[in-house]
């Protein structure tokens, strides 16, 4: 093992990335190596970042935290500590069940680690973050917790209620991030729409938007996690007219029959989804929409299911994930309603939801072959330069692949203009303009 060497392991979402990078950067400052999620760990002190959202998500962290403690015990690893949304929603379960860790952490006391390895946490650095992302792009996180209580949803159990974080100091962490050389912002919340009505008792993300788009360098802005219930269409105007805010919602919808949106506690009806569709595609022509929606929800009929296959057939959404229903401790449906849907059921359903999205999304790309779309190259793979255009966010969306047999030698983290030559299901392969 490596003296003076902390491996960080994150797992989950792009919320918990940016806590690890913020305390990345903190323990360097402190004089510590530090390494991110490294394929052969050799630190003497290792530190996982859980995820406790759904169960296939607990299970990972658990699994990851048994390999340490067991390096750990083989004297590979001196010391382990345990930190994120896992051990904030299963501290004392975890405490019980693997005593090997050291010491675990909720998800907003991380800064304690830093005390307990004797080391003095930076206020003066408080914006700054050791990235980990290419260069060109990185997460910003704007609040944390939810004050929403949807039926199905553990999150409120792990982060609270909805935080947001003042504006300027948004602003300052986007203008020392564009020192660095990002230029790419995905704006992420757990619910952004909900922005700055504790602070200041009104929704603000679309103020924050347009502040965050007239700081020079700042190329594109693409928004993650909006909730449909209402919802500021003030941000669609600044989507509209804003070049550098990309045309770009990520917003879970979840279902879209009246029963199910009801049992779910969504507070929207069928109707009401339908409009905000529709407004969406007409308040901000080209916008590509990118949501999640839910199978087997408890009480979910057959006709149900139907509804949701002819609203996915309607909205034709650009981008689309879905996942089967599981029970989580602690939720409102965990609590009132009985989990009688069987797993072969509600796998069934999401398998047809999801050869119908690839369809659909197949029509969508191969409309896209002759188009000329800025584009961003994020990485070379094996014959290709791999980018992305302001309708993909990284990691989830589908990529534009260009052969380095047409144009050996491009730069990543630089924009290019590129013609679209062909599709697949999912992604783009286009040959480079200018």
């Amino acid at each position: 093992m490596k003296r003076n060497t902390i491996d960080i392991l994150t797992l989950g979402c792009s919320k918990n990335l940016v806590d690890s990078e913020r305390l990345m950067f903190q323990l360097e400052a402190n004089g510590y190596r530090v390494t991110h999620d490294s394929e052969h760990p050799e630190g003497e002190i290792a530190i996982v970042n859980t995820c406790g959202f759904i169960a296939d998500a607990q299970e990972e962290s658990i699994n990851t935290i048994l390999e340490l403690a067991q390096r750990k015990s083989e004297g590979r690893l001196r010391r382990l500590y345990v930190m994120g949304c896992l051990s904030q929603r299963f501290m004392e379960e975890l405490q019980t069940e693997i005593p090997e860790v050291d010491k675990y952490y909720g998800k907003f006391d991380w800064g304690q680690l830093l005390h307990d390895l004797g080391k003095a946490y930076r206020t003066d650095l408080h914006i700054q973050r050791h990235l980990t992302t290419p260069s060109n792009y990185a997460y910003l996180k704007i609040s944390e917790g939810c004050d929403r209580h949807c039926s199905y949803c553990a999150i409120p159990l792990m982060t609270g209620h909805h935080q947001s974080r003042p504006m300027e100091e948004i602003l300052d962490e986007v203008r020392f991030l564009v020192s660095k050389g990002v230029f790419e912002f995905q704006v992420i919340a757990q619910e952004l729409t909900y922005y700055g009505v504790d602070l200041y008792h009104r929704r603000a993300i679309a103020e924050l938007v347009e502040r965050i788009s007239d700081i020079p360098g700042v190329e594109w802005i693409r928004l993650h996690y909006a909730y449909p219930t209402d919802f500021p269409t003030e941000l669609l105007r600044v989507m509209r007219e804003r070049e550098n805010v990309c045309k770009y919602l990520d917003v879970a919808l979840q279902h879209v029959a009246d029963g199910v949106l009801e049992a779910m506690r969504r507070h929207i009806t069928s109707r009401q989804t339908y409009d905000f569709v529709e407004m969406l595609r007409r308040e901000v022509p080209g916008i590509h929409i990118r949501t999640t929606l839910m199978v087997g929800h408890p009480g979910e009929t057959d006709d149900d299911f139907r509804q949701l296959l002819d609203f996915v057939r309607w909205a034709r959404f650009e981008r689309m994930g879905a996942f089967a229903y599981s029970e989580e401790a602690g939720t409102y449906s965990a609590k009132h309603y009985d989990d009688t849907i069987p797993e072969e059921t509600k796998q069934a359903r999401l398998s047809k939801l999801m050869r119908l999205q690839q369809n659909i999304s197949a029509e969508i790309q191969e409309a896209k072959v002759g188009q000329r779309l800025k584009v961003v190259v994020d990485r070379e793979e094996g014959d290709y330069f791999v980018g992305r255009t302001e309708f993909d966010s990284p990691e989830v969306d589908p990529e534009v692949l260009i052969s380095k047999a047409d144009k050996p030698m491009l730069e990543t983290g630089r924009f290019y203009l590129c013609q679209i030559q062909s599709a697949d299901d999912f992604d783009l392969y286009g040959k480079i303009i200018v």
